[in-house]
Parts: structure tokens; C-alpha cells; sequence
């Protein structure tokens, strides 16, 4: 029996017991902190660039972080096998909030990027180890219900967080959303490092440096790749040929990285798993590259305040909640795929209904119904992609799959909102929004989505 298995042996069951009371508690704190901070900046974002400017550079806040979100994690995991679970949960930690102090702090934004890039890594680092530390420090029968609680631990920051982001950018400025975080996770920290001393890494043979180092190359390179596109695109209206060659490089080494790192046929959508995979990405590509920017189009184009704005983003992330039960329920008789390629179609109608709020004619105020019908259509379709991703998974490639799902998630989600980014901050007068850029840029994200309804129905095939 392994040093972990006698140490589990020895404690109490449960995740409330006192053994493991302090450690229940620090790692609920530390996804509440995460959390809150991953869906509340969007709320913030419009106060902030009213006071740093740099309106070209909006979409680099959320790229920044997913960006490195991306490379963190591959790291990670690896790194929790050879040194143990405490020095990555804590490295994590500080990097995050490390992060919250540079971007609570700039001056501009691209130190409040830089901010977010370093909360991307710690955010990273922590989201992976978390479930190795769930797999590591709880018995079989208390891991379900660990797990039931972490996904909680989401459910009031998205209930709660962009409002209260709201309320505290109107009476107190939106630095202290980041300042005022940081005691939280700080205090997570100190709650759990206690128990994860006790867990002993579990490499049971020579690591494999040289897959270990390949896989951090390619992180490297596909997150590399990403930004080159993302900033080639922007150059592109001053400085043309930087701007293509920038394009075409980056294209080529986000290419390169995609087909080492995915399912042989994702990026044409081959049937089965492939065709799942590059769903995925094209659905996070689509509903995060209109999110980033749905409290910037209601604040500075339809005059709506942040905690109104900010209400859009609650009402979409209480419908996905309602969205992946109502799959759960639609599964006994449904294939992921249908279920996918409804909650697509439902997707595209609230972000199509969500475009035309921009426009005058149209009540402002629908956009919190119109945005939650997309969060809805994205809590069907995530799952349902999910599902359709183990189904079709080679039995001893969950995993290999699992993280594929996962880089193109994080992948789309930078890139929509960078896209968005360079196509609304690149007008005649950049620091200013204009409503006709955000609503190319949605149309732009509702043609996405369709070809994301198309790529969904070869899941089945």
C-alpha cells in the first residue's frame, strides 16, 4: 500500500470531518475566489478602460488570461506527480494573487494585460491540481460529494459576481474588485497547506522529461501561435505587412501545435470525436467572443449603468446551470449530438436577439432575457459536446481527450475575445465604441455559431 493509501486509511470518511475539515473549506475559498474573478471582470472592464483608455487593447484582457490559463495547466499536472501537491497549489496561489495586485495597481492597460496574464497562470496551476488533490486527499465515497461541492463553489460568484462588481466599480472603483480579492485566496492558502503537506507525490516510475517537455513546447507554441494572430489581425490596420506576416506565422504555429496536441481529423471535423472536439472549440470561440463584450455594448452604447449590465451576465450563467440539467434530463432519450446541435441553435437565436439590443429601436433592457436564452442554448450544448467526447473516446484515452476538450475551450474563448477586440477598438476613432463595430463583430460570432451547429452534426455521422 503507497504512503497516500495508508494516509487516507487513516482518516475519517467524510469532507467535513476534522482531519479534513480545514482542507474542505480552503479549497471551496480558493474556486470562490477563481470564480469570482473569472466572471466578474467583464463587468468591470468598461470602467476601466473610461479610466486607462486603450480601448484596442480590451480583448487582450480575457485572451491574456486564457492564454496562459492554457500553459499553466498543461504544467501542472505533471509537476503535482513529481513534487507533491503543496509547492504547485501554492505557486498557483501566489501567482494569482501576485496577478490581482499588478492589474489592481495599473496605470495601463497593458499592465493591467500583464496582471492578467499572471492571474491566468495561478488560476491555471490551481484549476488543475485541485482535482489531483480531490483524487489524492478524500477516499472513494467522499469524492463525489467534494466534487458536488466545488462545482457549487461556482454557483454564487455567478449568481452574484457581476453585480456585485458592479456595485463595488460604481461606490468604491473597479481596482478594488482585483485589490479586494486578495485576502481570499491568502487565506485558502493557509487553511489547506496544512493537509497538502501530507500528501506524498505519487510517481511510480521515471518520468517521461522528454514528453513532459514536448507537451510544455507545444503549450508554448499553441498559446504563442494564438497571440501572433490576435496581434497580427490588430496590426493589420496600421501597419499591413507586419500585421499579415504576423497573421501568417502565428496561423501556421497554432496549426502545427493544433494537430499535435488533438484528435487526428479535429480541425476538418472528422465524424465521432473529432467533429465533438472542434464543436467545442467553435462554441466557446462564439458565446465567449459576444460575452466579453455584452456590459461594454449596454454601458457605453445603450446607457445602461455596470450593475444593470452586469445583470445579463447573472441571467446567462444561471440559465447555463438550468441548460446542463435540462441535457441531463434530454440524455435518456436524446444522442449528445442532437442535444448539442439544439442547444447551438438555441445559442445562436439569444445571441442574434442579444445584436439587435444594440441597436436603439430595441429595449435595452431585453438583453438580460436575450443573453440568459444563449447561456441557456451553451449550458445544452457544453455538456452535450462533453458527453459526446467520452462516448466517443478510445477506452484508455479519456484523459488524452479530456484535455483536448479543454485546450479548445480555452483556446476559443481567447480567441473570440480577442477578435472582438481588434475589430471594436480599430475604428476611426479607437477610443471610442462604436455600436455599428460591436455588432459586426457579433454577426461575425453568430456566423461562427452556425458553422458550429454544421460541425455538431457530423458528432452522430
Amino acid at each position: 500500500m503507497s504512503m497516500i493509501e495508508d494516509a487516507m486509511t487513516a482518516q475519517p470518511a467524510g469532507i467535513w470531518v476534522a482531519g479534513r475539515r480545514m482542507l474542505t473549506v480552503g479549497l471551496t475559498l480558493i474556486i470562490v475566489a477563481t470564480a469570482f474573478e473569472i466572471l466578474a471582470v467583464a463587468a468591470t472592464m468598461p470602467a476601466t478602460v473610461q479610466d486607462l483608455g486603450g480601448l484596442a487593447w480590451y480583448g487582450w484582457v480575457f485572451s491574456a488570461f486564457m492564454l496562459a490559463n492554457m500553459v499553466a495547466a498543461t504544467v501542472a499536472g505533471p509537476e503535482a506527480d513529481r513534487r507533491g501537491i503543496a509547492m504547485p497549489f501554492i505557486a498557483g496561489t501566489c501567482l494569482f494573487v501576485s496577478g490581482l495586485l499588478l492589474a489592481g495597481l495599473a496605470s495601463t492597460m497593458p499592465l493591467l494585460i500583464v496582471g492578467r496574464a499572471v492571474q491566468g497562470l495561478g488560476s491555471g496551476i490551481i484549476g488543475a491540481v485541485v482535482y489531483i488533490i480531490v483524487g489524492r486527499g478524500y477516499e472513494a465515497d467522499a469524492r463525489p460529494r467534494m466534487l458536488a461541492l466545488i462545482s457549487s463553489a461556482w454557483v454564487v460568484p455567478g449568481m452574484v459576481g457581476p453585480a456585485l462588481a458592479g456595485i463595488i466599480v460604481a461606490h468604491a472603483g473597479w481596482r478594488w474588485v482585483f485589490l479586494g480579492l486578495i485576502p481570499l485566496p491568502i487565506l485558502a492558502a493557509c487553511m489547506a497547506l496544512p493537509s497538502l503537506r501530507r500528501l506524498a507525490p505519487v510517481q511510480q516510475s521515471t518520468p517521461d522529461n522528454r514528453q513532459r517537455n514536448r507537451e510544455i513546447v507545444l503549450a508554448l507554441v499553441l498559446a504563442t501561435g494564438a497571440g501572433m494572430v490576435i496581434g497580427g489581425l490588430g496590426w493589420m490596420s496600421t501597419a499591413l505587412p507586419a500585421g499579415v506576416a504576423l497573421l501568417a506565422f502565428g496561423a501556421v504555429a497554432t496549426v502545427i501545435a493544433l494537430r499535435q496536441v488533438l484528435p487526428a481529423g479535429t480541425l476538418r471535423a472528422a465524424p465521432g470525436l473529432p467533429a465533438a472536439i472542434a464543436a467545442m472549440g467553435l462554441l466557446n470561440l462564439a458565446f465567449f467572443g459576444v460575452d466579453a463584450f455584452v456590459p461594454l455594448a449596454l454601458t457605453t452604447v445603450r446607457g445602461l449603468s455596470i450593475v444593470t449590465a452586469g445583470l445579463a451576465l447573472t441571467a446567462a450563467t444561471l440559465t447555463w446551470t438550468a441548460g446542463a440539467w435540462m441535457q441531463a434530463r434530454l440524455a435518456r432519450r436524446m444522442p449528445p449530438g442532437s442535444i448539442a446541435i439544439l442547444g447551438l441553435l438555441v445559442m445562436l437565436i439569444g445571441i442574434s436577439a442579444t445584436t439587435a439590443t444594440v441597436a436603439p429601436v430595441v429595449p435595452a433592457l431585453l438583453s438580460i432575457g436575450t443573453w440568459g436564452v444563449a447561456g441557456c442554448g451553451i449550458g445544452l450544448a457544453y455538456s452535450a459536446l462533453s458527453l459526446a467526447m467520452l462516448q466517443n473516446a478510445a477506452q484508455g484515452h479519456e484523459g488524452r481527450a479530456s484535455s483536448a476538450l479543454q485546450i479548445v475551450c480555452q483556446l476559443g474563448t481567447a480567441l473570440g475575445s480577442g477578435i472582438g477586440g481588434v475589430i471594436i477598438g480599430s475604428g476611426e476613432h479607437s477610443e471610442t465604441v462604436e455600436a455599428s463595430r460591436i455588432m459586426l463583430h457579433f454577426v461575425l460570432m453568430i456566423a461562427i455559431a452556425g458553422i458550429a451547429v454544421l460541425t455538431a452534426w457530423r458528432v452522430e455521422r
